[in-house]
């Protein structure tokens, strides 16, 4: 259906010009946009050295390879170099697009993808059009035209969520940008606030609890409400209410060093991207009570921790959740310091799968299972998907504060079922944001969880239910195991210094582990701090701290300090 109404839309009365000077919106990177002018072409986990290739002449390696291509992210990137050969090639590769695809044959004719592309033509189309012949300039109005006019059919078939937004953002920005289109605005303006209404909940957050997501919805509706205004319209109270409850719920999800918490499926977000779309919503930062689309802060001195205090997404929204409950994050100033694995969907279907994994996230977990399971099920129109399901049922979270602590206590029933064992974990950070102190416990609570645990000691023949407590480090970080065994030093490139311990009835070791980010050829090598040891009773509890070492030379000293400047200058 999609290819039929892309064909259609094809044939249909082209655009002819602006009605305003576009202005470009969207932030690509230098550094990929070099990288594209001589080359390289690094998308969704793939490097494809080809300099003398066309683009739309490399051999796909993936589909979402692909598809990165088609959404035309790589444009902001060219103009962001913004040099002749830039141009050049920014303009050879949509013209190309134009003669192969717009017609509506071939791949990229899907609605979110279409969204994607025409708000890059939009948002470019100065330095798309410099010097183009007029025969070039009809061409590129046509297929902005047939793309518009395919959105005005088909937005509709575009998943809930991320995917419709994009639709219904690039429909609005072709209809108030474009001659002749205008009369695609009014619907798509109703069609976004009604999205707003139902896909954004009363704290700010989506479905499915994607914090990088987040940001890209909140962008878009940013995007979408300055054309509005531009265009001399108000806008509906919906989409500004969204924006004004999605503000500070991304700014609680933000750590100390600007990036966002990597959780269900999201990574840290393009540098800057964050900061600059709070700024660009003009809402002034206020303090956030509660939870943030189920996410627990601390914050204290250079310190923020990022707890997933809620269960993960269900049903189609958890395509791309992971089982993460009670994970944290922690970033001393600049520098993480604890992290998840993250996402590995741009590196394979098995990287894709072992991120969301419980073992993959900084908590802990019995061996060998996840607090929730992955299954494959139908999602409708003929699509599959690999969700998660066996969530835990209850996530209950108390978050408390005192002029010396910030404390927050959190428990949850995704081995109730299996084991008999609800997991409950405490985090209290000083004021100072110089410790934090964490206790993980395993516990049969009721008659009936004892005599599940019962069982698994019958079937164990008494050996007891294995777990291990992870901390995985981010690659930057260098960890030793101090002499006896009992603490590990971690080094952060600022300088700091934090010194790890723990008592209880665990073992400590330093394993090798990955970090899963996004825009890189292969995951980076890292290392993970690991508890590990086995429930006998009904009851198991240990207790661990990170704490800053006390001892900092000046030289030291001095780099926190420029990293202090530097974090309130990007904050203000």
């Amino acid at each position: 259906m999609n290819r039929l109404a892309a064909r259609r839309a094809a044939h249909s009365r082209p655009a002819t010009a602006f009605i305003s000077r576009p202005e470009p919106r969207t932030i690509g990177s230098f550094a990929r946009g070099r990288q594209l002018v001589a080359g390289n072409f690094l998308f969704a986990g793939h490097l494809v050295e080809a300099p003398d290739t066309p683009l739309w002449a490399l051999d796909m390696p993936s589909p979402r390879f692909e598809a990165a291509l088609h959404g035309f992210h790589w444009l902001d990137d060219l103009a962001a170099v913004g040099d002749r050969a830039a141009r050049s090639r920014a303009q050879d590769w949509t013209w190309d697009w134009i003669d192969r695809f717009g017609r509506g044959k071939g791949p990229g004719w899907t609605p979110d993808l279409v969204g994607r592309r025409l708000i890059r033509w939009v948002n470019h189309a100065v330095f798309l059009l410099h010097g183009r012949k007029p025969a070039q300039s009809e061409a590129f109005f046509g297929a902005l035209a047939a793309q518009t006019i395919f959105l005005g059919r088909r937005w509709k078939v575009a998943s809930p969520g991320l995917a419709r937004f994009e639709a219904l953002a690039g429909l609005i920005y072709a209809g108030l940008s474009l001659s002749g289109l205008e009369r695609h605005a009014e619907p798509a303006i109703a069609a976004l606030s009604r999205e707003c209404a139902q896909q954004i909940d009363a704290g700010g957050g989506l479905p499915t609890r994607n914090p990088e997501e987040l940001l890209e919805v909140f962008t878009l509706l940013i995007w979408a409400a300055r054309a509005i205004l531009d265009s001399g319209r108000r806008i509906e109270p919906a989409l500004e209410d969204a924006v004004l409850r999605i503000a500070p719920t991304l700014r609680a999800l933000r750590h100390a060093d600007g990036a966002l918490a990597r959780f269900h499926g999201g990574g840290r977000g393009m540098e800057g991207r964050l900061d600059h779309a709070l700024a660009a919503s003009g809402i002034r930062p206020e303090p956030h009570e509660g939870l943030a689309m189920g996410f627990a802060r601390l914050a204290a001195g250079r310190t923020t921790v990022l707890l997933d205090a809620a269960p993960p997404p269900s049903g189609a929204a958890s395509v791309n959740a992971h089982a993460s409950t009670l994970a944290f994050e922690m970033t001393s100033g600049r520098r993480p310091l604890v992290v998840n694995c993250g996402p590995g969907a741009s590196f394979g279907e098995t990287w894709r799968r072992a991120g969301r994994a419980t073992p993959s996230h900084s908590t802990l977990g019995i061996d060998g299972f996840s607090s929730s399971r992955l299954g494959v099920v139908g999602l409708g129109r003929g699509q599959r998907g690999e969700i998660l399901h066996d969530l835990p049922t209850e996530v209950r979270v108390q978050l408390s504060t005192s002029r010396e602590v910030m404390h927050v206590l959190a428990g949850h029933d995704g081995y109730v079922s299996t084991h008999g064992l609800t997991h409950v974990r405490q985090l209290t950070l000083a004021r100072d944001g110089r410790s934090l102190e964490g206790d993980d416990t395993f516990g049969a609570v009721t008659e009936t969880d004892r005599a599940t645990f019962a069982r698994r000691m019958t079937e164990s023949q008494l050996a007891g239910v294995p777990y291990s407590i992870r901390f995985h480090l981010h690659p930057d970080a260098d960890a030793t195991v101090d002499m006896g065994g009992n603490a590990v030093s971690v080094s952060l490139m600022s300088g700091e210094i934090w010194v790890f311990r723990f008592d209880g009835p665990a073992e400590l070791s330093l394993d090798p582990s990955v970090y899963l980010e996004p825009g890189r050829l292969k995951p980076r090598a890292s290392r993970q701090i690991v508890l590990s040891g086995r429930v006998f009773d009904a009851a198991c509890q240990i207790n661990w701290t990170l704490a800053k070492a006390q001892d900092t030379p000046q030289a030291i000293r001095d780099t926190i300090r420029d990293d202090d400047e530097h974090l309130r200058d990007e904050e203000s």
